[in-house]
Order: structure tokens, then sequence, then C-alpha cells
């Protein structure tokens, strides 16, 4: 719900969609409800922000999608996904893989014991279109992460959290996706490499032609370079709009930045304000 005293945006429109998500549930273990309704779209090259705080239901979002709460005994109980408009929701996830959707996980989930190449090439693991194919994307890889190229006989285990969440991102990009569902990339990182994350994706948006949807707790980052976003709060969207306006939007600056008619808040003061949030009302 947008709050009253704002103008409603322009939604993203069904026939733009590379993604739909329309009114899905999802509950764990038979009885705990996670998400209550959650709809959005991701438009074809789009870059499409999922924002909240911790335990908003972004992550579940994102496995709901990309088919991975049957591990954690999750299911989608309402609702349906579509991606690229064939209904999705049922599929196992190396299907969805084949079909061009990955999902880079929170916390990067690198194989430790294998090096950065063969890191990357796991990403490939799917394809059938023949091996100077696949050497050909490792090499457009190492051109986007030129760092991964001056690692890429070492460990990952022994690699940087910057350079480990590279790797993530390249080895979904060895899938040939036409859309990534990226989990918190700035988590546990310095701000000067989420910002040369960020930028690459960026790119890999513009050169690539790769959609993403970016679940992110870091408001401002996720805001810089989406073109759309998704407010969640306890399973629930609770605004949505164009990046540009929610980032004037005084409710989301208040309470998502710290910021009040131009000056910061503290800590405390933020956490007040969770309590009387308008769009909740």
């Amino acid at each position: 719900m947008i709050p009253a005293t704002a103008a409603p945006p322009k939604a993203e429109t069904a026939s733009e969609a590379i993604l739909s998500v329309n009114n899905i549930e999802v509950i764990y273990d038979h009885v705990i409800l996670v998400l209550k309704g959650v709809s959005l779209t991701v438009s074809k090259g789009g870059i499409v922000a999922l924002l909240g705080a911790n335990g908003a239901g972004k992550t579940t979002t994102l496995k709901a999608i990309s088919n991975l709460l049957r591990a954690e005994r999750g299911e989608v109980t309402k609702g349906s996904i579509e991606f690229k408009g064939e209904r999705v929701d049922r599929m196992t996830p190396n299907e969805l893989v084949r079909r061009g959707c990955i999902q880079v996980m929170e916390g990067r989930h690198c194989f430790g014991h294998l090096s950065i190449e063969e890191n990357l090439l796991t990403g490939a693991f799917t394809r059938r279109d023949g091996g100077a194919a696949i050497k050909r994307d490792l090499e457009m890889v190492y051109s986007y992460f030129p760092r991964l190229r001056q690692r890429k006989n070492s460990m990952a285990g022994y690699t940087s959290g910057g350079e480990q969440q590279m790797c993530a991102i390249g080895r979904a990009m060895m899938s040939r996706p036409s859309m990534i569902l990226l989990d918190e990339p700035s988590m546990g990182l310095a701000p000067q490499v989420v910002e040369e994350i960020f930028e690459i994706v960026k790119d890999l948006n513009t050169k690539e032609g790769v959609s993403f949807l970016l679940a992110e707790q870091n408001t401002n980052m996720a805001l810089r370079y989406a073109t759309y976003g998704y407010i969640l709060e306890t399973g629930r969207v609770v605004m949505d709009g164009d990046a540009a306006h929610l980032r004037e939007n005084e409710d989301v600056k208040e309470f998502y930045l710290g910021v009040t008619e131009g000056e910061r808040k503290s800590f405390r003061e933020v956490k007040s304000y969770k309590r009387r949030k308008r769009w909740l009302a």
C-alpha cells in the first residue's frame, strides 16, 4: 500500500515482463505462513530491487521463484510464477536454469576446495552447446571480472569475500542466463567492493541484456542501480514504484535511509519510526 500523500507509480505491465510473480503465498512446514500475497514483475532488460529489513521475506521470494523451497520444507501454496510467459513454479531448479533463470545465493556459496576457474565451469553444467562456446563465455566472464582472471588458479576458499561474490555471479553467467536472482550481494563486503560489484551488474545488464531481481538490505545502493523497486514488510509488498520515486519518498528516506528533512536520524529514532509507518496503518 502506498501512502495517501504519494501519487501511485506506473507499474511495469505484464506484457513487458520476463518474470511475473502473481499473488503467491509460501508456507513452511505446512504451518508457518511467510509470504502473504506477494506480486511483482521484472521487465525484460530491467534491474528490479526487492527491499526490506532482515526477515521481511526477500530470500523466501527468490527461493520461491527459483524452486529451492522444497529443500527447506517450504512450498508455494497459492498464486503462480511465470518466466518468459511460461508457468515455472512446478519445475525443478535445473529445468528453470535451462530456461535461463538462475539464483546467486546469499553468502556466495562457492566450492571452497575448487579453484576459481573450476567454480566458474560448474556454472556451465546444464549446457549442451560444446566446449568452444563455454570457453568463449569463460573469457567473457574474465573480461567483466579481471580480478578472477588473476586468481583463476587459486582455491576459492582462500580468496576474499568480494572475489567470492564475483565468482558466484560469474558462475551464474556461465549458464547463459537471461535473468539472475541476486540475493544480498553487498553482505559482509567493504563499500568500495560493493560499488565495484554493482557497477559490474549494471554492465552485465546493459551490455549482455541480463535482467536482475536484486534482494538487498542496502536500500541506498540498490535504488541507485535499479529501475524499479518493491518494499517487503512481514511477507507483504507494502510499497512499489520507480527507483527514483522510492528514493525521494519521505517514508523510505526516513525509515530505510535514516534521513528526514535533510538530516540523518539516530538508529533509536529510526527504530521508533518503524512502529508508526503510515503504509502499515
